[in-house]
């Protein structure tokens, strides 16, 4: 391997390490308390190091957003993955998609939320990263025919999903919690006026 290449995968390997003391960090003492030396001391790094791939505490968090967005991009990209909520099971889906991607990344997501709180613009950056999700859902709500913007709708199911998994992930089974979800959910994007 070239030596670009080399020096490339360290810089790679690096970028891994420190997102993931920092999600360490995040999960003891919350965003708003974690310094960088404490990241960079949890990663066994120098502290100049950490400012070789991220501006600062910020940045670093938009690139673990990066990362779950991602994550949730290729779980559109399986088969199972169906466009049309006039169906119940893609409904379904969608919740669970989501449950699982939050349990793997509450500590990111309550940090992204500390961070949103704290600065308005970086939670106008956070909404701005979201956008294309709240896009990819008002298209599957538009199959589904509501009487509501669909738009509207995916920014409601994306925060009622999110508000509760916050508050009930791990006081209910998953199960119970997805199939509440989406018996409510199924029968919102379905209601029609008289």
């Amino acid at each position: 391997m070239a030596e670009t290449g080399v020096r490339k995968l360290r810089a790679a390997q690096t970028e891994a390490e420190l997102k993931a003391a920092a999600v360490r960090v995040f999960a003891r003492v919350g965003y708003l308390n974690a310094k960088i030396t404490d990241i960079t001391a949890e990663a066994g790094r120098a502290t100049g190091s950490f400012y070789q791939h991220f501006a600062g505490k910020e940045e670093l968090l938009r690139a673990l957003m990066a990362d779950l967005l991602a994550e949730g991009d290729e779980s559109a990209l399986l088969e199972e993955h169906s466009d049309d909520f006039s169906d119940r099971e893609a409904i379904r889906w969608h919740i669970m998609q989501y449950w699982s991607v939050y349990r793997r990344h509450r500590t990111v997501i309550e940090a992204l939320r500390q961070a949103a709180i704290v600065d308005p613009h970086f939670d106008e950056v956070q909404r701005e990263m979201l956008r294309p999700d709240v896009v990819h859902l008002s298209h599957h709500m538009e199959k589904a025919g509501p009487s509501a913007d669909p738009e509207v709708l995916a920014s409601i199911f994306q925060l009622l999903v999110s508000t509760f998994a916050d508050t009930w992930m791990d006081k209910i089974p998953d199960e119970q919690a997805i199939k509440t979800l989406t018996d409510f959910l199924y029968a919102g994007i379905r209601y029609r006026e008289d």
